[in-house]
C-alpha cells in the first residue's frame, strides 16, 4: 500500500509535510516505509483530531498529557493505533522515562510488517511534543 511521503519530523524546523519527487510530483512512500510512516502518523494523532472519525487517535489530552499514566497504558494505546494500520503484523514498544525533570518520554516502536520486514520508529521528546524522529528498515 502506498501513502503520501512526508518530510522527516523535526520539532525545531517542522517537517512532516508533503514532499515532491525529482519530477516535481507529490512523492509517494511505498513498501515498509509507507507502513512505518502510517504507524508514525497514527501515533501522532490525538483522539478526536480526525473530524471524519473522532474515534481515531491516542487519548493524549484525555489520559496522557498532564497526567501520570502507567507506561503500560501509554504502550497499549500506541499499540492499538499501530495495529489499525494495514500491513502491521506485530508491534513491540520500548519506552524510556518518564524523565520527571523534563516531563518527557522517549523510546522506540518496532514494527513487523506482514512480509516479515522489521521497521523501527525512533521517538524523541523535545519541548512538549512526543514525536517520531526517524524510520529505519532492517532486513
Amino acid at each position: 500500500m502506498n501513502t503520501l511521503l512526508l518530510s522527516p519530523a523535526d520539532i525545531r524546523t517542522g517537517g512532516w509535510d508533503l514532499t515532491v519527487d525529482a519530477a516535481g510530483n507529490i512523492a509517494l512512500a511505498t513498501g515498509g516505509y509507507a507502513i512505518a510512516q502510517d504507524v508514525a502518523s497514527a501515533c501522532r494523532t490525538f483522539l478526536g483530531e480526525v473530524w471524519y472519525n473522532t474515534t481515531l487517535g491516542v487519548p493524549y489530552f484525555q489520559n496522557i498529557l498532564g497526567q501520570l499514566p502507567a507506561l503500560s497504558f501509554f504502550k497499549a494505546k500506541l499499540a492499538a493505533v499501530a495495529f489499525s494500520v494495514p500491513g502491521v503484523a506485530a508491534i513491540a514498544i520500548f519506552l524510556t522515562g518518564p524523565d520527571t525533570a523534563t516531563r518527557s518520554v522517549g523510546g522506540q516502536i518496532q514494527i513487523t510488517a506482514a512480509d516479515g520486514t522489521l521497521l523501527l520508529l525512533n521517538t524523541q521528546t523535545l519541548g512538549d511534543l512526543w514525536y517520531i524522529s526517524g524510520v529505519n528498515s532492517l532486513y
